[in-house]
C-alpha cells in the first residue's frame, strides 16, 4: 500500500524515516495521482491541468510543520516502536490532510483581506487568469480532504473519529475567522473594543485548533486512543497555539517580508492584533489619539506612524518578554504531564515555534 515512501523507509532502524521530508512528499505524489483520477468526476484535459497546478501552486509550498507533525507525534506516541510502511504512509495521509485543509484557509483567507502575496509568491486569486475562480478552488480543497479519509481510512476503526475531528475543526476555524472579521468591523467604529480577551478567542479558535491540536489529535486517534482522555493536552496545545498567533502578529509589523514570504497588512486590515491591544493598553491620551486617527489607514504615511508608535511604546521589548514567559509556562506545564511519550510531543512541537523568525 506503501510504495510511495518506502525508498524513504527501508533500513531505517526502530521505524525512522530516514528523509521525513522526502517520505512525505512523495505521499503528495501519490494523493495528487488519485485526486486527478477520481471517478466521481469526468475530467477534461483542462480541468484535470487546472487540479494539478492549483494544488501544487496552493497545498505544498509552506514550511509543512503541521501536515509533518503528524509523523513525529505518532512515532513519539509508539515510544520508539518500529513502525510499519503502512503506518508511515497513513501519517503522512493524515498529515496532507492537514496541509489540505490550510490551503482551502488560505486560499479563501487571502481573498477576504485583499492579500497580494503568500508564501513568497502572489496569492492564489492574484494569478493571471484565476480571480474568483480560487473562491471554488477553496472549495474543491475542502472537499478533497474526506475523499482522502475515505480511500485510506473507511476501513480503520477510528475513521468516523477522523471525520468528526476533521469537521469539528473545521467548524472551530471558521467560526474563529466569523470572529475576526465582525470583530474587525467593531473595531473600525470603536478601536476601544479590542481587548485581550477578545482577541484570545478569536486566536483560540481560527489558529490554534486547526494548526496544534488537530495534528496531534490525528496522531493520538492512528494510536488507538480516546480524545476524551486528552483534555489536558488540548488545552496546552491551544495556549500553545494562542503563542504562535503572537509572534505571527509580531512578524507581520516587525519581521522582514523576504524572510516570513508575505507582506503584512495587519495595520491597514485594522486586524485585531497583539500589537495593537498591548498598545490600547500602555498609551496614553495623546499615543490613544495617535492609533484612533491612523490604525486601520491603507496609505504607507499612517503605517509609519504606527510602527512608530509601536516602537515608542517599546512593544518589540514587550513581545520579548511575553515569549520568555510563555515558553517558560508551557515547559512547566508540558514537564506535569506523566507520560514521557506526551512530553515528546508536545515539546517538538514547542521546539518548531520558539523565536522563530517565520
Amino acid at each position: 500500500m506503501a510504495a510511495a515512501v518506502a525508498t524513504a523507509v527501508a533500513g531505517a532502524p526502530n521505524g525512522k524515516i530516514s528523509d521525513p521530508r522526502s517520505a512525505f512528499m512523495r505521499a503528495y505524489d501519490r494523493l495528487k495521482s488519485e485526486l486527478l483520477q477520481d471517478s466521481a468526476f469526468d475530467f477534461t484535459d483542462d480541468s484535470r491541468q487546472w487540479i494539478d497546478r492549483m494544488l501544487d501552486y496552493n497545498v505544498p509550498g509552506g514550511k509543512l510543520n503541521r501536515g509533518l507533525s503528524v509523523i513525529d507525534s505518532y512515532k513519539s506516541l509508539k515510544q520508539g516502536k518500529e513502525l510499519s510502511e503502512e503506518e508511515i504512509f497513513l501519517a503522512c495521509v493524515l498529515g496532507w490532510c492537514i496541509e489540505w485543509l490550510q490551503a482551502y484557509f488560505l486560499v479563501l483567507d487571502d481573498i477576504m483581506d485583499g492579500s497580494h502575496t503568500r508564501r513568497g509568491q502572489p496569492c492564489w486569486f492574484r494569478v493571471p487568469k484565476v480571480d474568483m475562480i480560487a473562491v471554488n478552488d477553496g472549495i474543491l480543497l475542502r472537499n478533497h480532504i474526506p475523499r482522502i479519509l475515505r480511500r485510506h481510512f473507511r476501513e480503520k476503526p477510528y475513521y468516523v473519529d477522523l471525520l468528526d475531528l476533521f469537521n469539528e475543526v473545521e467548524f472551530q476555524t471558521a467560526s474563529g475567522q466569523m470572529l475576526d472579521l465582525i470583530t474587525t468591523h467593531e473595531g473600525e467604529s470603536d478601536l476601544s473594543k479590542y481587548s485581550m480577551p477578545v482577541y484570545r478567542r478569536i486566536v483560540q479558535y481560527k489558529t490554534a485548533y486547526y494548526s496544534f491540536y488537530l495534528p496531534v489529535a490525528c496522531a493520538l486517534l492512528m494510536s488507538g486512543e480516546n480524545l476524551e482522555n486528552f483534555i489536558d493536552v488540548k488545552n496546552i496545545l491551544i495556549e500553545m497555539g494562542t503563542y504562535f498567533q503572537v509572534q505571527d502578529d509580531y512578524l507581520d509589523c516587525f519581521g522582514d517580508p523576504q524572510v516570513i514570504g508575505k507582506i503584512g497588512t495587519d495595520i491597514e486590515d485594522f486586524k485585531c492584533s497583539w500589537l495593537v491591544v498591548q498598545a490600547l493598553d500602555r498609551a496614553d491620551e495623546n499615543q490613544k489619539k495617535i492609533l484612533f486617527e491612523n490604525y486601520g489607514k491603507a496609505d504607507p504615511s499612517h503605517v509609519i506612524k504606527i510602527k512608530t508608535l509601536y516602537n515608542d511604546l517599546q512593544l518589540q521589548a514587550v513581545f520579548l518578554e511575553y515569549e520568555r514567559e510563555s515558553y517558560k509556562h508551557l515547559i512547566a506545564s508540558i514537564d506535569a504531564f506523566p507520560s514521557k511519550s506526551v512530553q515528546e510531543v508536545l515539546k517538538s512541537f514547542l521546539g518548531k515555534i520558539y523565536k522563530r523568525q517565520k
